[in-house]
């Protein structure tokens, strides 16, 4: 009886602990957006992003944003729309090793916390959460992912940070394609 006791408490306190991870998880994605182009700052709301990206419709503020900074509407909307397959567990483990990051430090250049600081984490955090339902990444997704109520994003470079993400879907689709063709010589059962 003590032992089913203590088993229940243990079951209760892991379901609140999870309860907790996941419900601080929602409340730190990212609300705003502190968009840069040059000497030129905004704050945007998240949602007038996902609203230009699905409508192409833009708020005053952005419209104002972009002019001035001389950028293309189109392409900054398919910067931050177009997907980049990647598997969610292979990404988890690449971004985990040194190689990782390397890539999050580059990427995190352009996309980075309002301090500056655990630019590699937040954004280990926002890559693998966008991957998770889709095995795909938007700029947009990595955006709302984040994990702080800001996310600072150098507009300027936005077009190289898809880039960079692109090369890292094409590295670890040719690992995972390698990878895979050394367990089908073995025999092992496909990951």
């Amino acid at each position: 009886m003590r032992r089913s006791f203590f088993k229940g408490r243990w079951t209760l306190f892991l379901a609140a602990g999870a309860g907790i991870v996941f419900y601080s998880n929602a409340a730190a994605a990212a609300e705003k957006v502190v968009l840069k182009y040059s000497a030129i700052r905004m704050t945007l709301p998240v949602s007038e992003l996902e609203i230009f990206v699905e409508s192409g419709e833009m708020s005053p503020g952005l419209e104002m944003l972009l002019g001035k900074a001389k950028k293309d509407p189109e392409a900054v909307r398919n910067s931050l729309r177009r997907p980049v397959k990647v598997s969610q567990s292979f990404l988890d483990r690449t971004l985990n090793s040194k190689v990782g990051e390397i890539i999050l430090d580059e990427v995190g250049q352009v996309i980075r916390t309002p301090s500056g600081n655990a630019n590699r984490e937040a954004l280990r955090e926002a890559m693998v959460l966008s991957a998770t339902n889709d095995n795909e990444i938007t700029l947009l997704e990595a955006m709302k992912n984040y994990p702080t109520p800001e996310v600072y994003v150098e507009g300027d470079r936005l077009v190289e940070a898809y880039g960079q993400l692109v090369a890292l879907s094409e590295q670890l689709g040719g690992v995972s394609e390698r990878l895979q063709d050394i367990l089908n010589k073995i025999r092992l059962p496909r990951l």
